[in-house]
């Protein structure tokens, strides 16, 4: 069986999703459809919507037959450390292609400047590091030392966000020689972070979370019965669907519980940062406040959030060590499975190099521990004994079988 490797977080799933999957199954001829997803917290520093249990059933009752779960120490990172941990855990799964959404839409051009760009490493490294000592973010001074060391000359707008995540992709394959063919199917309608309805039936993820914490517009035209039918059953349930706001009182009192060595030991915070940090934390009234309140020229809103999250789980750069150098996933964390993609799992758990773990009390790592913690965290924000509950999900939750 030919397993065709996606990269998402499905915040909800959404119908856009749904034409990804079937487009990539096309284009690949793939038998199997293998996602690796993030857990509770994104890779833009925010919790999911709904629990990655109940992400997870959407993405199997829509044509994904096998989820893995991507690593909190890989979900919550920049482009290129959270494509290099889902890269090798495709690999390591025996994917044979990963067919990622873009802007562009043609996979040639980011082979293109990926050979580009290994050939003029120095002078690219060089000019970053200009770029950031002037005061950008880091994503600006990728862009901007791109653009001039390829003089402009059309390749590649790696301003675009899918086509940067895309770009890193095709970056993961070459630098872990994986044996991934890499595709790409062009987004339809809304652009990746599209706050309102632009058509029929796509909408962005970021649109779709908006209309539903707004309850001011209806969705169901734009996501799948299953996605509805689930995001529901959890607000129903659990009382909620998260966001930033709801965490607010817990960072406002780790923060102010820590200490400056403390604080200054959360990964990603740099000298200087604490005190900004600490400073705002005291005025602001809300998490919205907090971050208008901390963004910076350099720092983008999309790093602080993830910085915030690191503060919230307590999560230390010593922690975060612990990927290594070559940011590869040491294990597969198994969420659910369709019966064809138990099959697959069947047919390659010999050959696998990497554990793949569907009992936590059978594994123990570093970066495991990292998950756990996130999954209890994401979970405090309900009242007991919801809480003690929701808690234990994470080690009393077998693998999902649709």
């Amino acid at each position: 069986m030919k397993a065709l490797g996606l990269v998402v977080e499905y915040n909800p799933f959404h119908n856009g999703h749904f034409y990804h999957i079937t487009e990539s199954k096309k284009e690949t001829k793939a038998d199997v459809v293998i996602a690796v997803m993030s857990g509770n917290f994104l890779q833009r520093g925010e919790p999911a919507i709904v629990s990655k249990w109940t992400r997870t059933k959407m993405a199997l009752q829509s044509g994904v037959d096998l989820v893995v779960e991507l690593p909190y120490a890989f979900a919550t990172q920049k482009a290129e450390t959270f494509a290099n941990g889902a890269v090798s855990i495709l690999e390591a799964l025996h994917c044979h292609s990963l067919c990622f959404g873009s802007e562009l839409g043609e996979i040639s051009p980011f082979l293109h400047v990926n050979e580009f760009l290994i050939q003029k490493k120095e002078q690219y490294d060089m000019l970053i590091k200009q770029h950031i000592t002037s005061g950008v973010s880091y994503p600006s001074a990728l862009t901007s030392a791109f653009k001039e060391l390829s003089n402009e000359e059309e390749m590649l707008d790696l301003s675009l966000p899918n086509n940067i995540l895309g770009f890193h992709y095709v970056k993961a394959i070459y630098r872990q020689q994986a044996n991934i063919k890499p595709y790409t199917i062009k987004r339809t309608s809304a652009g990746f972070h599209e706050q309102a309805f632009v058509s029929p039936t796509i909408a962005s993820a970021t649109s779709i979370r908006k209309a539903l914490l707004s309850k001011e517009k209806p969705i169901t035209q734009y996501v799948p019965k299953a996605t509805f039918q689930n995001l529901g059953e959890y607000e129903q349930n659990y009382g909620l669907l998260h966001h930033w706001e709801h965490y607010f009182h817990l960072l406002k009192y780790t923060i102010m519980t820590m200490s400056n060595e403390d604080l200054f030991n959360i990964y990603e915070v740099e000298e200087g940062l604490e005190n900004r940090i600490r400073k705002n934390i005291l005025e602001a009234e809300g998490f919205q406040d907090f971050m208008e309140r901390l963004k910076t020229k350099r720092y983008t809103w999309t790093r602080l959030q993830r910085l915030c999250t690191h503060i919230l789980t307590r999560t230390t750069k010593k922690q975060m060590s612990y990927i290594g150098p070559n940011q590869e996933s040491p294990y597969i964390r198994l969420l659910g499975m369709s019966q064809l993609g138990q099959e697959y799992l069947g047919t390659v758990k010999k050959q696998l190099v990497v554990p793949v773990i569907s009992k936590l009390s059978t594994f123990q790592h570093p970066l495991l521990e990292l998950d756990i913690k996130a999954s209890h965290t994401y979970n405090m924000i309900f009242p007991e004994p919801l809480r003690s509950k929701t808690m234990k999900t994470e080690f009393a939750t077998p693998p999902i079988r649709i």
